[in-house]
């Protein structure tokens, strides 16, 4: 399971059924939950704790010590859920004191080649980093969200559940859940109509999450008139009961 040439330091503690390829290194402080598959040429840090049922591929970088100049190598720690894919060359970095000292990965999601979460991030479950796509510093991403390939997110920026961002976003600003972004800076083009589908949405709250996607970019009204026109439909409908929450929550602003 652990070849001969990986480094496991003392301090390590690796679960059951655990394969390490080789020259990988699993530093002190870290925990590895069952099942996992770490390849060759890995590197692993801590204060980090992972799941049960993770892969993670060469040359991957995860729980080493973030790039914010104001890190004085204070113990903060990475938390990663259960069956994440994690692919080549990607980072994932440990928080810092400026926040709550963590960064927290969910369970499920798909990492790319090259992609990047940085300090203090906080990401669901169910999402994918396309190729390239990073996230900085103290970046919460929900559910069910996709970022396309060479997208990135402005640090303290929130993304909500279910969002689609477009490849080559630049985003900002916070994205309301359920909508697409494109460009940079990233504009709000739609709502994220097949990704609804694929989850099981029905026509009929899809339909309703349109028309509240058009009071608040299409009409033409200041935030709080669309809002008041989106509860309206919230009555009925959670998921735009979830966009006003999302919006009235913001403290960097909607894309517009």
């Amino acid at each position: 399971m652990i070849h001969p040439t990986a480094i496991i330091e003392p301090g390590a503690q690796l679960g059951n059924n655990v394969k390490v390829g080789p020259y990988s290194y699993i530093g002190n402080d870290v925990v590895i939950g069952d099942d996992c598959i770490i390849e060759s040429h890995v590197v692993i840090k801590g204060p980090s704790v992972i799941g049960s049922g993770n892969h993670i591929f060469q040359f991957a970088s995860v729980g080493e010590a973030c790039q914010d100049k104001k890190y004085k190598d204070e113990p903060t720690k990475l938390i990663i859920g259960d069956n994440n894919v994690i692919r080549e060359c990607a980072t994932i970095h440990r928080g810092t004191i400026q926040d709550e000292g963590i960064t927290k990965i969910g369970s499920n999601n798909l990492f790319m080649a090259y992609t990047h979460v940085a300090h203090d991030c906080v990401i669901g479950n169910n999402c994918i980093f396309a190729n390239n796509a990073s996230a900085a510093g103290h970046v919460h991403v929900g559910d069910w969200v996709i970022l396309a390939g060479n997208s990135g997110i402005h640090q303290f920026c929130h993304i909500g559940s279910h969002a689609f961002v477009g490849m080559y976003s630049g985003v900002n600003q916070d994205v309301p859940p359920f909508v697409t972004t494109i460009g940079t800076p990233a504009r709000p083009v739609a709502i994220n109509t097949e990704g609804l589908k694929r989850r099981g949405f029905e026509s009929d709250e899809i339909m309703a999450l349109r028309r509240a996607y058009k009071q608040l970019y299409r009409k033409g009204n200041k935030l709080d008139e669309a809002l008041v026109e989106m509860e309206k439909e919230a009555e009925e409908f959670k998921a735009v009961q979830t966009m006003i929450d999302f919006a009235k929550s913001s403290s960097r602003g909607l894309i517009r």
